[in-house]
């Protein structure tokens, strides 16, 4: 009778333990809310305003909304970094909306660099198409992982920390990142210290670089400020 009752109360237990397993909320895959539709195809001239984008109506959605050749065309790397950024996201293509992903093409003249940033909403993955690159992270522990990476490999950024890529060949090079958001957002450091509008006073920056006056306003300038 003892072992009948000891038998009981372990089934108890463990009911309930699958209990509060089943109620436990599922990890997401994505870092944006999940879908409560098939597809939502963002209507992005709408006046309303959400977080995220309000779907454009059924009855207007076509094949064209699904398909993306924005990432087809080399990138203008005609700039102070040497390298340009093309996205693929939710605003470039609607049809990503509500599905927690975006691409990225990234390209690079020969010693052209993606400058150290941030994505706020979203883990990043990529993968080197040509070319030698530079890929690099800080954590907030301040610890600075990187690896020289070539075609075929791959590399991934935890969210929201500051990253890098840089072209570490002769030649271009080509990389194309992903992303699970649908907008993950970007603060590109030299550009959100040193060209916002309007600008950070420039005893903040002075202050924090322990640099002159000088520095700051010759920074600056490289960014048309």
């Amino acid at each position: 009778m003892a072992n009948m009752v000891t038998l009981s109360s372990s089934c108890v237990q463990l009911i309930l333990c699958l209990s509060v397993l089943l109620l436990l909320p599922l990890p997401y895959s994505s870092a944006d809310p999940e879908p409560l539709q098939d597809f939502c195809v963002a209507d992005l001239n709408s006046s309303i305003s959400v977080n995220g984008f309000p779907c454009k109506p059924a009855s207007e959605v076509s094949s064209e909304d699904f398909f993306f050749d924005g990432l087809i065309n080399e990138g203008n790397t005609s700039n102070v970094f040497g390298a340009q950024v093309t996205a693929g996201n939710v605003l470039a293509f609607p049809g990503l909306n509500t599905l927690g992903l975006s691409m990225n093409r990234v390209d690079f003249a020969p010693g052209g660099i993606n400058p150290p940033h941030s994505h706020p909403r979203s883990t990043e993955t990529g993968i080197v198409i040509t070319g030698k690159v530079l890929v690099g992270f800080v954590t907030t522990g301040n610890v600075f992982y990187s690896k020289v990476l070539t075609a075929g490999q791959m590399f991934v950024i935890p969210r929201g920390l500051v990253h890098f890529q840089m072209n570490n060949g002769t030649g271009k090079a080509l990389t194309l990142t992903a992303f699970n958001s649908q907008l993950p957002g970007t603060d590109v450091l030299p550009l959100t210290l040193f060209a916002s509008k309007p600008s950070i006073p420039n005893d903040v920056l002075t202050k924090a670089f322990q640099v002159d006056e000088d520095v700051v306003n010759g920074i600056k300038s490289k960014f048309g400020v």
